[in-house]
């Protein structure tokens, strides 16, 4: 895409998107829960994503509220770690199936309260698995987001989690990624028209909007159609909004990308592609590979820039210039306050540290190890079945003007891609954790499938 200078007239032409859903009630044997939006964004039947609106907002949370159980007992204290058991879990899950129809009680939706997956303990003598990390009781925030009591961060669900142990092999064959990007045929419409265009005025956002067209969601690794796929779109959405300074950033360390442009710059035709990865440090092990910690912020936001041709494809340069790799690192570096303010990306981290998981289940064989069969959630075949919402495809090309400089256009692409084998696939042997293994599992004396 070619830069677009108008006699005059200096602004900045945004190609960015908006989402929206519509989710169906969960039917007997399903695990889910109704909700209309996720990460303030929304999707139609027909696999359409708009904005959703303030009203949509209110009205799924008081559906929520009004289907939310009182957190039992010990689950609403807040503590540093909270363990839970696998064998446990899995056999709750069952229970539900056979003794209440399905429907499952909020703490085995909610995984206990759960807010990160920190410790895994291989439990022999148990034949179990134990997962643990911070937690505390939980309610519906003002956006329908179930959040800690205390902390407003977004617990672990259990359909997530029931996805990131089903596509192990997915994610080790090719990763786990979802992107919205333009079509060729869209950016090349676009050159067209701005090439054909004397003046700039009201008519200029209509006319952009419609030459784009549709941009194209793409997901591999996890099914389209489940709660999982549609936090990593939104999270890549809600990135590209605060880049291209159409929502407000939530965190002062965080500008938008155009704030950090200089006055006077032109890019000709190329563009930076934002995508957010996994940030993990070395998984920490104990020697005898019984005890884990899963270390690192879990999230960072990386860039490269891409060229874009006259026929409107797109070529990555392998390089990276230094204005949005300033704004991907300050994203990386404020991102632990953003997931506390805009809970998809808290949402985010908690599906990466699950198929962190899950892929350092698999490729150490701690299952086996404990002798242990997640039949209710890592088989295909179980009677618990995802509950499934209508597919996102595509989202249409929202227009932002803005005066900085010299004219030029700027589109913004990117994703989010979690590499979690890679992640399980560095380790390192730490003195104590044998040690913490043996306390933390000494510490269940109620013999219950979760304790402090």
């Amino acid at each position: 895409m070619k830069a677009f200078v108008l006699p005059r007239v200096r602004f900045a032409l945004l190609l960015v998107l908006g989402i929206s859903m519509a989710v169906p009630s969960a039917k007997a044997g399903q695990v889910g829960f109704a909700r209309n939006a996720v990460g303030g964004v929304s999707i139609d039947a027909q696999g359409q994503l708009t904005s959703a609106p303030a009203e949509v907002k209110k009205q799924l949370r008081q559906e929520m509220m009004n289907a939310l159980e009182k957190v039992p007992g010990d689950l609403a204290t807040p503590v540093k770690m909270r363990k839970v058991s696998l064998r446990g879990l899995n056999a709750a899950i069952k229970a539900s199936q056979e003794n209440n129809g399905g429907k499952l009680p909020d703490a085995v939706k909610y995984m206990a309260g759960l807010q990160r997956i920190e410790y895994v303990f291989v439990d022999e003598a148990n034949n179990d698995v134990i997962l643990a990390g911070p937690a505390e009781g939980w309610t519906v925030d003002e956006s329908g987001n179930v959040v800690g009591v205390t902390t407003g961060r977004p617990v672990l669900l259990l359909e997530d989690f029931i996805v990131a142990m089903r596509t192990t092999e997915e994610a080790r064959r090719g990763g786990i990624t979802c992107s919205i990007d333009p079509t060729a045929e869209g950016r090349q419409n676009l050159d067209n028209y701005l090439a054909s265009l004397t003046r700039m005025d009201a008519s200029v956002k209509d006319g952009v909007e419609r030459a784009m067209g549709a941009q194209v969601i793409t997901i591999t690794g996890v099914p389209k159609d489940s709660h999982f796929a549609r936090v990593l779109v939104a999270a890549d959405f809600r990135m590209k909004r605060i880049a291209m300074h159409l929502d407000p950033s939530p965190v002062r360390g965080l500008s938008s990308y155009l704030d950090m442009l200089p006055s006077a710059r032109s890019v000709q035709n190329a563009m930076p592609r934002w995508w957010l990865a996994c940030n993990y440090q070395p998984l920490a092990q104990s020697e005898d590979g019984l005890a884990w910690q899963l270390r690192g912020p879990g999230v960072k936001a990386m860039t490269e820039d891409e060229i874009i041709a006259e026929d409107g494809s797109v070529s990555q340069t392998g390089k990276v210039s230094a204005i949005p790799q300033k704004w991907a690192d300050a994203m990386t570096k404020n991102y632990e306050e953003l997931s506390a303010e805009d809970k998809i990306f808290g949402e985010l981290r908690n599906v990466m540290d699950m198929c962190v998981i899950a892929a350092l289940l698999e490729k150490e064989k701690l299952l086996s190890k404990a002798d242990l069969d997640l039949d209710m959630i890592k088989s295909d075949s179980s009677p618990v079945q995802l509950e499934k919402f209508a597919t996102p495809d595509t989202v249409p090309t929202f227009f932002s003007a803005m005066k900085k400089g010299r004219q030029w256009v700027i589109t913004a692409s990117g994703g989010v891609d979690i590499n979690s084998w890679e992640v399980a696939s560095h380790t390192e042997n730490v003195a104590g954790m044998d040690k913490l293994r043996t306390e933390q599992l000494a510490s269940n004396t109620n013999n219950i499938w979760w304790w402090n």
